[in-house]
């Protein structure tokens, strides 16, 4: 029963990363844009929140709704103003300023907030949890992993079911024929960027109100997130949420065997899925 418990707390581990890796997974799958900055930009959005709820007195999720225009709008000029020059055939421009981009947030967050770690609180409901026999669910773990399958959901719906989302897997497919169809690559790629953030500000609730953050974490955050998206299968929402949960059952498994094994197991999932299928469990962009 324990090992039920322990499996079921890294499925919900999962779902944290899988929120991690959405937003990623999108931008990829319609750019083949490597953000390296990803795990910074969900840092400063939980610097964002924070400064909500701490300034405004807001309620967490209130400041969410509040964060989630801001950070579109912020993901689309970026997108607009800065990364649609560096898209093309070479991918080194774009890891280049995106690395950059990683610096300059790190230090414009240390600048202003210090090295210290930070939580954003959410009263009862950090230690609220729910009894299902043997097996212990924290309500925040919970609304984690939901809230995950939600975007996922979401952005399927999004991608499959309405005009925009056409626009983005026509240009994901030919952006010069789509260009004569009419659509405008770089508003579209601005789009997808803004849809990426408000993802990034989903995953920045749940990661400032379940863990203490700091500035500095951005990379360690960004790394589940790309083995969240490989082991999925680069350009699958579905595998994303997959790659997440096998994250997150090999580290909390890894850590009842022993606590100094958690990280380590999950980047060996990794590697073991990557052994097994190099393209992914569930790959959606075709050579």
């Amino acid at each position: 029963m324990n090992w039920l418990d322990t499996i079921v707390q890294g499925i919900l581990l999962g779902g944290l990363y899988a929120l991690f890796a959405a937003g990623l997974s999108l931008v990829f799958g319609i750019m083949r844009l490597v953000n390296l900055a990803h795990g910074d930009l969900i840092v400063l959005a939980a610097f964002l929140l924070l400064v909500l709820v701490s300034a405004l007195g807001l309620n967490p999720f209130v400041a969410a709704l509040v964060a989630l225009p801001v950070m579109f709008v912020v993901g689309w000029a970026l997108q607009f103003l800065v990364l649609n020059r560096t898209i093309g055939d070479d991918i080194l421009p774009p890891l280049l300023v995106t690395f950059g981009l990683s610096v300059v947030i790190q230090n414009a967050l240390l600048q202003g907030f210090s090295a210290d770690s930070r939580r954003v609180s959410v009263g009862a409901l950090e230690s609220a949890s729910l009894g299902f026999g043997p097996v212990s669910v924290g309500t925040m773990s919970l609304l984690t992993f939901l809230s995950a399958v939600g975007v996922i959901v979401a952005l399927n719906l999004v991608f499959y079911r309405t005009s925009i989302g056409r626009a983005f897997r026509a240009t994901s497919d030919d952006r010069a024929t789509a260009g004569l169809m009419g659509i405008r690559a770089d508003r579209i790629f601005a789009t997808a960027m803004g849809l990426a953030m408000v993802v990034v500000t989903i995953a920045a609730l749940f990661l400032g109100t379940r863990a203490n953050f700091d500035p500095t974490m951005g990379p360690a955050r960004l790394i589940y997130a790309f083995e969240a998206v490989i082991i999925g299968g680069l350009g699958s929402f579905w595998g994303t949420l997959a790659g997440g949960v096998i994250i997150g059952v090999a580290q909390t498994v890894g850590a009842a065997v022993n606590p100094e094994w958690q990280i380590l197991a999950g980047h060996v999932a990794f590697l073991l899925v990557l052994l097994v299928r190099p393209r992914g469990l569930f790959p959606r962009v075709v050579d």
